[in-house]
Parts: structure tokens; sequence; C-alpha cells
């Protein structure tokens, strides 16, 4: 009897020093990427899918993949942006790779914005949420002046990037 007792004993106090495993859950809300959304400009209640368009950040070679490809052939896109910056700039390349250069079109667009750290848990530590700068949240430029700008208008929907459930940007082309 007083073995058991004391095995009880020991066990308790073992398992009495295990704290709960410090891991984070994957479906815990990280830092968000900016949305962006595509639409006709002929037709703005209607979106539209993009076609060979490759996302470039500042200063990279390669395009950001998405699905196992840096081209993207959808109306939705999600990109990231910088958490030691307030500024993140992208090259938007539309029918990228394509053999004939008059179909391909670049637009640049740097994005103004401000930070926040924002503490999740122990384990996921924190995640970063951005505000879109209000007074100029973005900034088109074409890389060559004589080529048009395909991207004719962009609209700010929610200028609070704090998830990817919604869409934060409008492209118009």
């Amino acid at each position: 009897m007083k073995k058991t007792f004391l095995l009880l004993l020991v066990l308790a106090f073992t398992f009495s020093s295990c704290e709960k495993d410090d891991i984070c859950d994957a479906n815990t809300i990280t830092t968000s990427r900016l949305v962006i959304s595509f639409y006709d400009i002929n037709n703005s209640s209607v979106l539209k899918n993009v076609t060979d368009l490759t996302i470039i950040g500042e200063g990279k070679t390669e395009g950001i993949t998405f699905n196992g490809s840096t081209l993207i052939n959808a109306s939705t896109v999600s990109i990231p942006l910088k958490t030691d910056a307030d500024v993140t700039s992208f090259r938007f390349i539309l029918n990228y790779g394509n053999t004939n250069p008059a179909v391909v079109y670049e637009d640049i667009l740097k994005f103004n914005y401000s930070r926040t750290d924002v503490f999740v848990s122990r384990a996921c530590g924190f995640k970063t949420e951005y505000t879109l700068d209000p007074l100029t949240p973005y900034v088109n430029t074409a890389s060559d002046v004589a080529v048009e700008k395909w991207i004719q208008y962009i609209a700010v929907k929610n200028s609070i990037i704090a998830n990817e459930n919604e869409t934060h940007l409008e492209i118009y082309f």
C-alpha cells in the first residue's frame, strides 16, 4: 500500500511539472497579405481574369509564386507587404513571357502604409497589421513612360489590412 501511494505521489509530481505545448495553430491568423481583385474597366461590377500576370517585388528578379507558379491567371491575388518598412513596391507585368513585346505591359505600384505589431499568443508571437496611407495609399508609375499604363484605375476598398477575407484594393483594366 505504501509502495502504491509512493508511486502515485511520484507520478503526480512528475506530471505536475508538465505544461501545455506552445504550438501555433495553423488556423491562427498571422500577418495578412494585401488582397487585390481585378475588374473590367468597361463593366465595373464584373471581375476580370488577368492573363499571365507576374508580380515582382522591388530588388527581386523572380515573381511571387502562387500555387506553384509565378504566372497568375485569376481575378484575385494576395501579395505580401514588408514588415520592416512603410513602403513596398511591385512590378505588375501583364502578359509576362510573351514573345511579342508590344503586348507585354508593366506598371510599378508603390504601396504606402503604416504598421502595427499585434501580439497573437506566446506560441505564435506577433503579427503585423497595416493601414494604407489615407492621402497616398499607392503610386502607379510605368517603367517606360512611352508605354501606356495597363492599370487604368485603382480603388481602395478597405485601408486596414488585418485579414485576407476581404478585398483591400480593386484594380480596373
